[in-house]
């Protein structure tokens, strides 16, 4: 029983004010608002965290922040890659991935679906939406390429794909040879590879329900157009409104994305092993087939990539589940029950609790595959809700936390530390789905691109989506993101590696984004109108949900004062600092100024992007 384990916990319970931000953070992605904190803080029902753990996993915001380590798994991208790099339209399977998420699909159909959703029985248009994870693979359009050969390496790009994210396999160290360490042969690579061989790449034009009912409405205003001629101040804004809803209609008939569909005819699949891997030396011709080393094909399945994601999916898989399982654990405790996330192979780390993640796998298969109700599950134990205070003894024992003697304590991702910053200023938009956004980013990064593609900053509320939402470019992606380790998504990235340097510290201070954010919560800060030390304690209670220590309140009110001082006496240093946006309100420029490098100071803790 995972609420019981492990059966010696070495930490106390963690408070309810680091278990609200945690849990907040676990499945929203976002700090609690301060309506929140005052909520449950004083909620004292005994079910009070269960019925918050329920309304998170009822936001909308659970299923956007559960998607965007899908993302990395599928190498989502708004371009091409290569040095080319050309845009791509792919932002509807991201829409299809938040929605999948917060309708809480069963983790079974969910592959299927991205696997073979043109093949599903009576597939409709999100079903065809889902199998752009296979699209996502980069695609080399530059002269004097051998279109052939590129289509083989998407291919493969393909094969491993669906290896490392469903099965937590190696399967491309296949390409070349039979696997090194693992039981399964350069042919199996190839008889997976027939699968997909089969397969078109077409652009799929959506249809947005939406559009009927504006169609109405402009038929509507026609109507009453036909009838009145005259040119008065009525009759000219009701023509502005049918150009306008024109436009929307116009824009929403021109979204597309791309997909896959199977080739008519093309029973049985196959495909030609290729020597040492090189696609210029075909071999024995096989057909499409899965590794001997776990259970077949489920009986009467279909030879396609249907079939194979119903054998990847089948009960008696005995990977699937345990990779899945694996992966939300490793989300929540940040180091997984196995350590090698996309290896469970002979090479990979062996679970440090082997019978736990049997359960759980078990469990999840049990519960109709549910992930809301595997994490409910998870993040309602003891073990979640362990206390992250180490000790010398714990440290020198157990470094990793593997043994589960503390609770989880690990840097954010990039994503979610730049959420946390604009929530907690302010200025978040909760729009949730959409094609992508430009939001600010320092001068000069699109510089050097092959093509002239421009950074164009987006206009009102895009500035400030969610992160999930910001134009990926392969070659460039966004500078933020890359300095707390996000990637270009040339390739499947099963989990990021986590790193703590300079870098990162410069760009909380610096970074256009996060000197917006130091303003936003400044604001809300001077909005008090209260003595400083009521003004550093919002800042802290927003952030970190909870009241600074008195020695961080008196160094903090220190530098407040000190600030204010120094700008009081350089009043252009206050105008540079303040730049075109000037004054907060009826402050004074020191004042806000100083207001400001103050909040840098709470943004930039090692505490607010950490989760604990």
């Amino acid at each position: 029983d995972l609420h019981s384990f492990p059966t010696r916990r070495s930490s106390d319970l963690a408070s309810k004010e680091l278990l609200l931000r945690r849990v907040c953070l676990d499945l929203t992605g976002l700090p609690p608002t301060l309506e929140q904190q005052k909520s449950f803080l004083s909620d004292h029902r005994t079910d009070a965290y269960t019925r918050l753990v329920d309304s998170l996993l009822d936001s909308p915001a659970y299923g956007e922040r559960m998607a965007t380590p899908w993302l990395d798994l599928a190498r989502y991208a708004d371009t091409n890659g290569y040095e080319k790099d050309v845009e791509r339209h792919v932002w509807p399977f991201r829409d299809w991935v938040i929605n999948a998420f917060n309708a809480d699909m069963p983790y079974d159909k969910f592959t299927i679906e991205q696997l073979a959703g043109d093949l599903v029985p009576g597939a409709v248009q999100s079903d065809l939406i889902a199998t752009g994870f296979n699209r996502n693979t980069m695609l080399n359009e530059e002269g004097g390429v051998d279109q052939a050969e590129q289509r083989w390496l998407t291919l493969v790009d393909r094969v491993g794909t669906t290896g490392s994210v469903f099965l937590g396999s190696t399967l491309m160290c296949c390409q070349c040879h039979n696997h090194k360490y693992d039981p399964f042969t350069q042919e199996e690579f190839y008889k997976l590879m027939a699968f997909f061989q089969t397969s078109d790449e077409p652009t799929l034009n959506l249809y947005d329900p939406s559009v009927d009912e504006i169609a109405k409405r402009v038929a509507a205003i026609n109507q009453v157009l036909a009838k009145d001629k005259s040119q008065t101040d009525e009759t000219k804004a009701l023509r502005q409104l049918a150009a306008q809803l024109n436009g929307e209609v116009e824009r929403a008939q021109a979204n597309s994305t791309l997909i896959l569909k199977e080739k008519p005819n093309s029973f049985p699949p196959t495909d030609f092993v290729r020597i040492k891997g090189s696609f210029l030396n075909p071999g024995k011709q096989v057909i499409a087939g899965t590794p001997a080393v776990l259970p077949p094909m489920p009986k009467g399945s279909r030879l396609n990539r249907f079939g194979l994601a119903q054998w990847i999916t089948e009960r008696s898989n005995p990977l699937t589940a345990r990779v899945e399982v694996n992966r939300l654990w490793s989300m929540l405790f940040g180091i997984g029950l196995v350590k090698t996330e996309g290896d469970f192979g002979t090479q990979g780390e062996a679970p440090i609790y082997k019978d736990l993640l049997d359960w759980m796998a078990v469990d999840f298969m049990d519960n109709g595959w549910s992930i809301k109700k595997l994490l409910r599950l998870i993040v309602t134990s003891n073990t979640y809700k362990q206390s992250s205070v180490d000790t010398a003894a714990l440290i020198e024992r157990d470094p990793e936390n593997r043994l589960l003697a503390r609770g989880p304590r690990f840097r954010m991702s990039a994503e979610m530390i730049r959420d946390n910053a604009l929530s907690a200023a302010g200025l978040l938009s909760n729009k949730v789905g959409g094609p992508s956004v430009m939001p600010d980013q320092p001068d000069g990064v699109w510089n050097v691109s092959y093509n002239d593609a421009k950074w164009i900053t987006s206009p009102g509320e895009n500035r400030f989506r969610r992160g999930l939402y910001t134009y990926w470019r392969r070659t460039m992606p966004y500078p933020a993101f890359l300095a707390f380790d996000a990637t270009s998504r040339e390739a499947c990235t099963v989990n990021r590696v986590r790193t703590n340097t300079p870098l990162q510290a410069l760009v909380l201070l610096n970074d256009p984004v996060y000197e917006m954010c130091a303003r936003g919560l400044a604001t809300k800060m001077l909005a008090l109108k209260a003595d400083p030390a009521q003004q550093i304690t919002l800042g802290f209670q927003t952030l970190l949900v909870r009241r600074p220590t008195p020695t961080e309140a008196t160094r903090i009110a220190t530098y407040l004062d000190a600030q204010v001082k120094r700008l009081t006496a350089d009043p252009k240093a206050a105008t540079t600092l303040l730049g075109k946006a000037g004054p907060i309100g009826g402050a004074s420029a020191a004042e806000s100024g100083a207001n400001i490098l103050a909040a840098r100071v709470i943004l930039n803790l090692d505490e607010t992007i950490t989760k604990e």
